[in-house]
């Protein structure tokens, strides 16, 4: 199935949004309703909700048109501009008449963020701010501003037009949602990747190239997008760092920090990229050289064949260089990865050694007093054997003074166990008998009656 790349009335109505609401719906949801945030607040917080979600979906799928610097459409920023309105027209339902104060109400729920700002603030998106400046503001600046709204000084959001409010709000927004949506699912790519250094350093163009169409499904993000998507990632997330073209996913909380290894290990993997890159441009050269031969001696043009045939050698030469240099430059960036590797673990090495040693150090692991503590520990174990072994012989005593035998005892019991046995199988012999007695004997007309027969198989059977 192609997926649309503009915005349409068929476009739209593939979306969750459209594809599970009604005509009749969807006409209140293009109304004009933001006279309704205080009089049917409910109502007005899902007519926001809807249009969020809206707003994510036909941002996500790029259909805003090429409004990237690069001139590719932004994936995670919304180009807030009258043009939208035009944009989300819908066949029989229209424009959306509240486009504007949906906008400025996403905003101040801080569902989208001006991108000037979110690039540029040192603040979490997630810090509530200072809290002496905002109690300050809410105790000084809300009785201010209502006294300044009922003088006609200043007006409140609520009383402006929509045609008003789009002059307010005009502007490009980070998309916050779909922020989080792409950070998580870099974060679970690179889950359990980033074994060796040159694993976690990217130049900014390589790490577009790696991820930036991986991020969401069926698009490729923007130049503008990849830097929000890296502001969030290094600011809000604390997974990576960057200097100027160099970003470095952390893997301790001790590793943020870009040092002149991590530069030149960089270096060394843009090298071999760029390398290998060679290597696969010139053999698909040889390999187009190879035809060319091919058709060239097909069509007896000999001369032709033997200039192909001396550029194909040429490239061969080239190529054989290109390769000896790509196995330098890998084996020396696995040597450098290595070194970098050893460093780690001598840490790590000198770090459970001060662990050990601290442990060790604790007066309780002292050999004085690891003496003590074993001699009191047999003594303690001896009283306790004493106190076991008095405890059994006055066991013993107390069964002697009982004048209990053991051998009588036995005796007794084989006694009853051998009387029980005999009840069992008296017991056994009368219900047999009582059964065969129970048995009536059927004897056929004419035939003779032998009247001791049966006394005869009863005692047999006794």
């Amino acid at each position: 199935m192609v997926l649309p790349t503009t915005m349409s009335s068929p476009a739209l109505s593939v979306l969750p949004t459209y594809s599970s609401t009604s005509k009749s719906r969807l006409q209140s949801l293009y109304s004009d309703i933001h006279r309704q945030k205080y009089s049917n607040p409910s109502s007005f917080h899902a007519y926001v909700d809807w249009w969020h979600g809206t707003l994510k979906d036909v941002t996500s799928r790029g259909w805003q048109g090429s409004d990237g610097s690069d001139g590719t459409s932004n994936k995670l920023i919304l180009g807030a501009r009258r043009a939208l309105v035009d944009k989300l027209r819908y066949e029989g339902v229209g424009k959306p008449l509240g486009l504007g104060t949906t906008i400025a109400e996403m905003r101040r729920n801080n569902d989208i963020i001006l991108l000037s700002q979110f690039l540029t603030s040192q603040l979490s998106v997630y810090d509530p701010g200072w809290l002496p400046y905002r109690i300050a503001s809410f105790v000084v600046g809300k009785p201010l501003w209502w006294a300044m709204q009922q003088l006609d000084i200043v007006r409140s959001e609520d009383s402006y037009t929509e045609a008003e409010m789009w002059k307010k709000i005009e502007g490009d927004y980070v998309m916050l949602g779909l922020v989080v949506q792409a950070a998580d699912t870099l974060e679970t790519m690179r889950d359990g990747v980033g074994l060796s250094p040159a694993d976690n350093l990217y130049t900014f163009e390589d790490f577009r190239r790696e991820f930036g169409a991986k991020i969401l499904p069926g698009v490729v993000l923007s130049e503008i997008d990849i830097k929000v998507l890296i502001k969030f990632l290094k600011r809000e997330r604390r997974v990576v760092v960057q200097d100027c073209d160099v970003i470095k996913f952390v893997t301790a909380s001790d590793d943020r920090e870009i040092t002149a290894v991590d530069r030149g290990i960089l270096q060394l993997k843009t090298a071999v990229r760029n390398l290998r890159e060679q290597v696969d441009s010139i053999q698909n050269k040889i390999d187009q050289t190879t035809s060319n031969i091919s058709n060239a001696l097909r069509q007896q043009r000999k001369s032709i064949a033997l200039a192909e045939l001396r550029f194909k050698k040429h490239l061969d030469d080239l190529l054989s260089k290109r390769l000896g240099s790509l196995h330098n430059l890998e084996s020396t960036l696995i040597s450098v990865e290595t070194a970098a590797g050893d460093v780690e673990i001598m840490k790590t090495y000198e770090s459970s050694t001060a662990t050990l040693k601290a442990i060790l150090s604790h007066p309780s692991l002292q050999r004085n007093r690891i003496e003590e503590t074993m001699d009191a520990l047999a003594a303690s174990t001896a009283d306790a054997r004493e106190i076991d072994n008095a405890i059994r012989m006055g066991e013993d005593m107390a069964t002697e003074d009982a004048g209990i035998d053991d051998t009588e005892l036995e005796a007794e019991l084989n006694a009853l166990v051998e009387e029980a046995e005999k009840e069992s199988a008296a017991a056994a012999e009368q219900a047999v008998a009582e059964k065969l007695q129970a048995i009536e004997i059927h004897v056929p007309e004419g035939a003779p009656v032998q009247v001791e027969a049966a006394p005869r198989r009863t005692a047999e059977a006794a």
